[in-house]
């Protein structure tokens, strides 16, 4: 029997007055009394049971009577799904950051409806990726029970695939991205690794120790700090907030040109290949990696006339 039945048939004898207790739920399911008690807890945890223990009555009651279980049970996989999306959420630092971090702790919860409505404010859309999603379990176990990994990598740039072992300290997401940061044993730093760009992983039975020296070491230059880079862009229209597209945006002496910030130039470039704007005007090295980018799909659209 699944501890879905049992719940629903305890709270039934509570609303009955029956005062049940986690002796009677164990004699009724043949389980354990530890058991038990683990599904008395979760009713109150994550169910949000009000239950007080009336030691005179040896059982339990609902300190408020018009509480009711909640209708939806959410598979293992849901709840995976939920956890992943509220820590997108709670990573989200930018356009609506505020109203977008209590939707995290709303999904943190499951439950709780009576939090007020956001009217006008849009959420920003992440791709509930099922391999995406399995990677930031598997590494969130391993960075709480401080476990070597061992991950196959894929450098889109230089087109190459290497392998690394890791200690991993912390997930961080930047614009629509997932990274983990982690200390890499064989270059000597500490790295941030794209977790779409992370082809096999494997979590040891080894643990890592870092020491204080290790844990306060910054990432590498090439890949995504906390300073952003800045460009500098003409748009079409002016905007009517602080962001553009979800990038933070400063206005210049024009009213149409903007410091657009950003931490993952290669987000950031797509984001211009399929944005309205009118001239990048800098910095050089990014209109260099578009240029390139758009001689390559050129060259694709008119291949050589021997093919």
């Amino acid at each position: 029997m699944s501890s879905i039945h049992r719940i629903q048939w305890f709270d039934q004898q509570i609303r009955e007055e029956r005062y049940p207790n986690s002796g009677q739920l164990a004699s009724r399911f043949e389980i354990s009394r530890r058991q038990a008690q683990r599904d008395i807890e979760y009713m109150e945890s994550t169910l949000r049971a009000p239950l007080y223990y009336d030691a005179k009555r040896r059982g339990y009651r609902y300190e408020d009577k018009t509480y009711a279980l909640p209708l939806l049970y959410m598979t293992e996989e849901e709840k995976s799904v939920l956890k992943f999306l509220a820590h997108r959420y709670r990573q989200y630092n930018y356009e609506n950051a505020e109203a977008v971090k209590r939707v995290a702790h709303l999904l943190d919860r499951f439950t709780d409806e009576r939090e007020p409505a956001m009217p006008g404010r849009g959420l920003p859309v992440f791709e509930a990726n099922p391999k995406l999603i399995q990677t930031v379990e598997r590494l969130g176990a391993a960075i709480r029970e401080r476990a070597i990994v061992l991950i196959q990598y894929r450098d889109i740039e230089k087109e190459t695939r290497s392998e690394h072992r890791i200690a991993p300290l912390k997930l961080e997401s930047f614009y629509n991205a997932d990274y983990v940061a982690a200390y890499c044993e064989r270059e000597g730093v500490r790295k941030s690794f794209r977790l779409d760009r992370i082809t096999q992983l494997s979590v040891t039975g080894e643990k890592f120790r870092l020491s204080e020296a290790e844990e306060m070491e910054k990432p590498d230059s090439g890949l995504p700090v906390r300073k952003p880079f800045t460009a500098e862009v003409w748009l079409e229209r002016p905007l009517e907030g602080t962001a553009w597209n979800g990038y933070a945006a400063r206005p210049g002496a024009d009213p149409l040109l903007y410091t657009i910030e950003f931490y993952d130039p290669d987000a950031f470039m797509q984001h211009l290949l399929v944005a309205q704007w009118r001239e990048l005007a800098s910095p050089k090295w990014l209109k260099a990696k578009l240029r390139e980018k758009c001689r390559d799909v050129l060259g694709r659209l008119e291949p050589p006339p021997n093919q």
